[in-house]
């Protein structure tokens, strides 16, 4: 067993251990013992040790452990909002109790009295957070006494669009895919569409032009899932179709900021290099992990309809994935409903007409019709809001039927 397997193991086992004992009984000392020792044993190999919880995935610093593939408690971390752990090289073993602390009361296992929860301070030594942007300060001290008092989480996102922004930034300027960020937007989109227990459909308005990209890349990923779950899907299946719908239009990093904001009609030429961009998202994203096949299939063929029309073009007549053929339709769907330099925004009744009209000759007819109804039956549960009411904080409200 390697260390950072060994150390999980053992963090596992104290929080199980102390949402069983008080605070002065001798098991939960020997369990918290147990653990500090063997962190501070993987302390000596790497000093500040950072670990990452995808749901079923853990990722240990850049290496996925994949001994601990659906290993029960990464789920639950992830749920709880600790998707990224580190630890700094002084962390002390009162400091890892109180975080412990925290983490049993966070994930509900302990319904301990704040009277006898111990003072809360601030931990320098260990911090917690979204899995979001490495290196910019993204994963916040953790309170332990914050996470007693508010086991609760509300969820937005604000989160999500800033490592969506440096995502399409890491792209442009280092041609890398930052994958574990991509899947953690999904993850996270998933949970605030389910809230409440009941779904919601959380989609940002364009105010700025420029915004485009990263607001569509988001509205994309959400619509996919809830059409998805519509059509009868796992929740694997759903996050994977996430993963493609948020990735598909990728491509679009690599054409020049003219081209896309034009008001004008397009040249041939300006026109060719848009739609360049179906192969160069496909292109990007299996340069950076062969195992995202699918979300490469779909950035190539979303804008390919069902009687053969569209772009790219093929020589040879084949089937799209179903999952290109679900991302097409939303893709549309947001697209339309945006205001774009070129054209006005259509409104939503306008918009699911027009998908109604394409089933079967654009769109699979089965998709389409299922998207409809979900968009007329959710009518009043989609929540609009701005990235700059995102950033400062706010959360709009606007009517269903606004574009």
């Amino acid at each position: 067993m390697s260390e950072p397997v060994r150390f999980l193991t053992s963090f596992a086992q104290s929080v199980a251990t102390m949402a069983l004992y008080g605070p002065s009984h001798p098991a939960r000392k020997r369990a918290v013992d147990a653990s500090y020792r063997i962190l501070r044993d993987l302390q000596t190999h790497e000093a500040q040790p950072e670990f990452s919880f995808l749901g079923d995935e853990v990722v240990y610093g850049h290496h996925p452990l994949r001994e601990m593939r659906d290993w029960e408690w990464a789920a639950r971390l992830a749920a709880s909002g600790v998707q990224r752990l580190e630890f700094a090289a002084d962390v002390s073993r009162d400091d890892f109790e109180q975080f412990l602390d925290g983490v049993v009361a966070r994930l509900g296992l302990s319904a301990i009295e704040s009277a006898e929860a111990r003072p809360g301070a601030a931990l320098s030594s260990i911090r917690y957070g979204p899995l979001g942007i490495r290196g910019e300060g993204r994963i916040a001290p953790l309170v332990a006494q914050d996470l007693l008092t508010d086991a609760s989480l509300t969820y937005g996102l604000t989160e999500e669009v800033a490592t969506v922004e440096w995502m399409h930034e890491q792209v442009t300027a280092r041609a890398q895919l930052p994958l574990l960020e991509a899947e953690s937007v999904v993850r996270s989109l998933a949970v605030a569409m389910h809230g409440d227990q009941e779904m919601l459909i959380p989609l940002l308005t364009l105010r700025e032009f420029d915004e485009y990209t990263t607001t569509h890349s988001l509205n994309v990923a959400v619509l996919t899932m809830a059409l998805a779950e519509a059509m009868g899907m796992g929740a694997r299946d759903v996050r994977a179709f996430g993963v493609a719908g948020l990735l598909h239009d990728l491509g679009k990093t690599r054409i020049p900021i003219e081209v896309l904001n034009k008001p004008g009609k397009l040249t041939d030429d300006e026109r060719a290099l848009m739609q360049s961009h179906t192969i160069e998202g496909a292109r990007i994203i299996l340069e950076s992990d062969r195992e995202l096949d699918l979300a490469a299939a779909v950035a190539y063929e979303h804008h390919i309809m069902i009687d053969g029309g569209g772009y790219p073009h093929r020589r040879i007549a084949r089937k799209c994935h179903c999952a290109s053929a679900l991302v097409h339709v939303c893709d549309v769907y947001d697209a339309l409903r945006t205001h774009r330099p070129y054209r006005a925004a259509w409104e939503t009744v306008a918009v699911l007409d027009y998908l109604e009209k394409g089933a079967g000759s654009d769109f699979d007819p089965d998709l389409a019709r299922t998207f409809v109804e979900l968009m007329r039956r959710m009518e009043g549960r989609i929540e609009h809001a701005t990235l700059a009411d995102l950033r400062a904080g706010v959360q709009a409200e606007a009517p269903a039927t606004s574009p």
